[in-house]
């Protein structure tokens, strides 16, 4: 199914519930690794899967690379509170690609999954990602009412529900709501770098 590019998916910089959604930079992997760990344990399984410890999530954020994948993240002040993952299928960005999205427990049923989903959507048009899964599990009412939102095509594989989309070809609008998206995720996390540097010591 196509994406209908009508709405507000397009929007560089999204303001919800008290916060902002934008693109993490390369320099704020521990973001998502903290926001990763702060989720609780029903929270993690429908994340990846299956129940996984501290030390699982610590190796995972590690192992994501701007090159492999890129993030989008919801952030209330400096913390990041849900994530949304594009992850290359493959060596290369051609072809396929898989999307996941956690939200701590507190922002969930808010309207930032969706928020999320689209954001995704406009990054794999514009690396001409063919088809587009999203896997969870078969319980997991929330990521799938937020897949049909964005017209996904569901189908059970082994007791878990994938969704299946095939994104627009990339248009000026779309390469340019990224590009947006890169600058600002670039300047928030200079800021960031900056007030660390001049925290005072514990």
């Amino acid at each position: 199914m196509m994406f209908n590019q009508s709405g507000h998916s397009h929007m560089t910089v999204t303001h919800l519930s008290g916060g902002t959604i934008r693109k993490q930079w390369f320099t704020e992997k521990d973001k998502l690794r903290d926001h990763l760990l702060r989720l609780d344990p029903e929270s993690r399984r429908m994340r990846f899967g299956m129940s996984v410890g501290d030390k699982f999530i610590r190796q995972y954020a590690e192992q994501t690379s701007q090159f492999q994948s890129v993030v989008y993240g919801y952030f209330v002040g400096r913390e990041m509170r849900a994530a949304a993952e594009l992850r290359m299928i493959g060596t290369s960005w051609r072809g396929e690609a898989e999307a996941a999205f956690s939200v701590e427990r507190r922002y969930q049923d808010s309207g930032v999954g969706t928020e999320l989903l689209g954001k995704t959507i406009v990054a794999s048009r514009n690396r001409g990602i063919e088809r587009l899964y999203m896997n969870c599990l078969s319980e997991n009412r929330r990521m799938q009412s937020i897949a049909r939102k964005f017209e996904a095509e569901l189908y059970f594989d082994h007791g878990d529900v994938v969704g299946k989309l095939a994104p627009a070809y990339p248009t000026p609008l779309s390469l340019w709501s990224e590009a947006v998206d890169n600058s600002n995720g670039f300047v928030m996390a200079v800021l960031e770098a900056r007030l660390q540097q001049f925290k005072p010591a514990a």
